[in-house]
Formats: C-alpha cells, sequence, structure tokens
C-alpha cells in the first residue's frame, strides 16, 4: 500500500528512541520529512546521523512553552511546510496513587498532559486540509496499569482532548487519533520490568499474542494512522497491544 508519504512533513516529539523513533524510521521509509525533538543532544546526534537530509532535529522539552513554535518553525525553514505530528512523552513516574507527591504529580501534568495540548493546539492551527495527529498515549486509557497511577489519572483525560480536537479540527479536514501501545519492548519496558531483553522478560499472561511487541511495529501503526491513507480516520483510539485490552 502507498502511504502517500513522500515529501511530507512530520513533527515527532520524543523521537530519538522507543515509539517515536520507531514512527520515524516507518515515515521516513516511505519518503516523508520529519523534524525530531527530544531532551537529550546526545541521541538526537545520532538520529541526525541516522537520517541524513531526511530530519531535522530541535532539543526540546514538551513542557516548555516555546517548544511547538520552535518545531514548527524548524520544518517550516527546512521543507517549507508542516502536515503532521506524532506527539508523544516519555512515561510518568511509576508508583502506586497512595504513594505519588504533588510534585510527581505537577511534573507529569506538565509534560504530559499540558505540554501534549499545547503542542495539538499550536500545531493544529498551522495544519491545512489532510493534516493529521496522533497523540501516543496507553492501554491506560482502556483500563488502568498497575503501578502506574499517573499515567492511568492523565491519559484518559488526554484521550477525551484528542476527541475534542478531532471534533473541532474535523471541519478543516484536519483528524485526530490516539494510538495506545501495550506491552512494547522499548527503554521504558526494561524499566518497568528490569529485564535486559524480550527474551529475559516474563511474557504477561493477558496477552493473547503471548509476546512483547516490537517498535516497529507500533511505528508501522503509527505511520499508516498519521498518513493520507488513512483519510477517514479520526477521532479513534487505536490499540497496538496484541490483544491485551478486552474492552471494545
Amino acid at each position: 500500500m502507498d502511504l502517500q508519504l513522500r515529501d511530507r512533513v512530520y513533527l515527532v516529539t520524543g523521537g530519538s528512541r522507543g515509539l517515536g523513533r520507531a514512527t520515524v524510521d516507518a515515515l521516513v521509509a516511505d519518503g516523508a520529512r520529519c523534524v525530531v525533538s527530544s531532551r537529550s543532544e546526545e541521541t538526537l546526534a545520532e538520529v541526525a546521523s541516522a537520517y541524513g537530509d531526511a530530519v531535522r532535529t530541535v532539543a526540546a522539552d514538551n513542557a516548555d512553552v516555546e517548544t511547538p513554535g520552535r518545531l514548527i518553525t524548524a520544518a517550516q525553514e527546512a521543507w517549507g511546510r508542516v502536515d503532521g505530528a506524532l506527539i508523544s512523552v516519555g512515561g510518568p513516574p511509576a508508583g502506586p496513587a497512595t504513594a505519588m507527591s504533588d510534585d510527581a504529580w505537577s511534573g507529569a501534568f506538565e509534560s504530559v498532559f499540558l505540554g501534549a495540548v499545547r503542542l495539538a493546539r499550536e500545531v493544529g492551527a498551522v495544519l491545512g486540509s489532510g493534516g493529521s495527529m496522533a497523540f501516543v498515549l496507553s492501554t491506560s486509557v482502556k483500563a488502568p496499569v498497575a503501578g502506574l497511577s499517573i499515567s492511568n489519572g492523565l491519559r484518559p483525560g488526554l484521550a477525551m482532548l484528542a476527541k475534542n480536537f478531532a471534533d473541532e479540527l474535523g471541519p478543516r479536514g484536519i483528524r485526530v487519533n490516539g494510538l495506545l501501545p501495550g506491552q512494547i519492548f522499548t527503554d521504558r519496558m526494561k524499566e518497568l520490568t528490569g529485564a535486559a531483553s524480550a527474551e529475559e522478560a516474563q511474557v504477561p499472561r493477558t496477552i493473547p499474542m503471548a509476546r512483547f511487541g516490537e517498535p516497529e511495529e507500533f511505528g508501522r501503526v503509527a505511520a499508516f494512522v498519521l498518513s493520507p491513507a488513512a483519510s477517514y480516520l479520526t477521532g479513534v483510539m487505536v490499540p497496538v497491544d496484541g490483544g491485551m485490552t478486552r474492552s471494545l
């Protein structure tokens, strides 16, 4: 299938590793161009080396109010357009609700929640018809994940706001969706499981496919959802979880 991505330009936050990086891989492989942001200049240097002229990198924190403008400017200066965005942030601190401090909640709200909303609002303002945004959320949108209370609190709200953005931007021909990764074996999963590889980690019985997902499996879905090939898909939450989510 031709995803019609050639020469289209996407902003990918948190794009230097994990799910964001896998999405950059898929987008660039189909001919797109990407502005990739991360807080780590070291990992961004590796991204710049790997993709050459197909990417521009910006060291930025989603919690910074200037980040959306910087990313949009980088895309417009490099290629004269912005066609969409993958809005992804790192996972908030793990722990039970009874142990999470106000500071932990406030910090996560600024980056995970408000930073994502700000990006969607400002990117949505410059997109034209055919533009597309996707929020990287979690299966915690559908059901709580044990030990990830802050994620459980913030992700469902972002999912509802994604629906709001889809409603409000749809008349301009702009699509907005959510992606719900499950047990994808990224660096974050290494932290949570304490295992160095998917082979070493114990696969939860709740995954019907009986294995962890690979980042590239998420990246291919994200590229499709962002692409013109998904032109009538908006306001939906797409699980990428090997069947783990039991609700419809």
